[in-house]
């Protein structure tokens, strides 16, 4: 099988190499010429031009930036230009009414596409163990199901068109809210005095338990191994995080959905990525 990849950045360019690992034929593209270099040294073929690279392929995959660059790729270079029985596969984290008129598009061209954004992060993505949650009609999703499978650990149906990026961002605003409370816990525990290594051993077994605690804890020297024992560095910055949260909260307001904290989650990350956005999401605890 052939595939187009399009978007090989942080996200991208190992999710490309986890489908060369897997057996297929990768026909990459990215604006980036290191970008370009990397897939090629990880077995990909690449291209010049996105319209290139999806020529006479089975799937074409993208992990683009935002919304309109996914429009405009799919509109311009993949839709009419994809062979018509390629099944369209976006990991992309856009809002969820872009996604629809992509996949409106692509539909009424006779292509099968499925909104597929991740959960995981750059580490998980080099190393295959990506959450994939996907909207689509179940046709779309058993055509793009193998594919997903060889870049993560789980692949989930969430619905129809968009279900995905509803999943998404509604995921991402939680584990914002949850970053952000258990870092002002670590850090009042260890003001009352307490060791915070002795607040992450009683929480973390106890009703405080969470994945912001349990499985990347924000304090250096605490708990499980994270980015914030590496400066703070790799992972899922900040900038993103504040993407997604922007994201969550248009889409709250189209549905009418009261989301106080996560609002407030937002604030937080606004102020803290004007000259951090570079930083891992953790680091947030800085703030405290």
């Amino acid at each position: 099988m052939r595939i187009a990849f399009i978007g090989l950045g942080n996200m991208g360019g190992g999710m490309a190499a986890n489908l060369v690992k897997a057996g297929y034929t990768v026909r990459a593209f990215d604006l980036s010429e290191e970008a370009l270099s990397a897939a090629k040294d990880a077995g990909c073929e690449t291209f010049t031009t996105a319209r290139d690279a999806v020529e006479g392929t089975d799937a074409v995959v993208s992990m683009l930036p935002n919304g309109g660059i996914v429009k405009d790729v799919y509109t311009k270079d993949v839709i009419g230009h994809t062979p018509h029985a390629a099944v369209l596969i976006d990991c992309s984290t856009i809002d969820v009414a872009t996604a629809r008129e992509v996949a409106d598009a692509a539909h009424a061209e006779g292509y099968k596409m499925v909104d597929a954004p991740v959960s995981g992060g750059i580490a998980a993505a080099a190393g295959g163990t990506l959450t994939f949650m996907v909207g689509g009609e179940s046709h779309a999703f058993e055509a793009a199901e193998p594919i997903l499978s060889a870049m993560g650990k789980a692949v989930i149906h969430a619905g129809d068109v968009g279900a995905g990026q509803t999943a998404k961002i509604c995921n991402n605003m939680l584990l914002a809210i949850t970053m952000i409370g258990t870092a002002e816990a670590m850090k009042m525990a260890e003001k009352l005095g307490l060791d915070p290594q002795k607040f992450y051993e009683i929480s973390s077994q106890s009703s405080g338990y969470n994945w912001s605690l349990n499985a990347y804890t924000p304090m250096p020297g605490v708990g499980v191994e994270s980015p914030a024992d590496k400066g703070y560095e790799g992972g899922f910055a900040t900038a993103l995080m504040l993407k997604d949260l922007r994201l969550a909260m248009e889409a709250a307001e189209s549905a009418d959905a009261a989301t106080p904290l996560g609002k407030h989650a937002k604030e937080i990350y606004e102020a803290f990525a004007k000259e951090n956005g570079g930083l891992d999401f953790s680091a947030v605890i800085k703030t405290l």
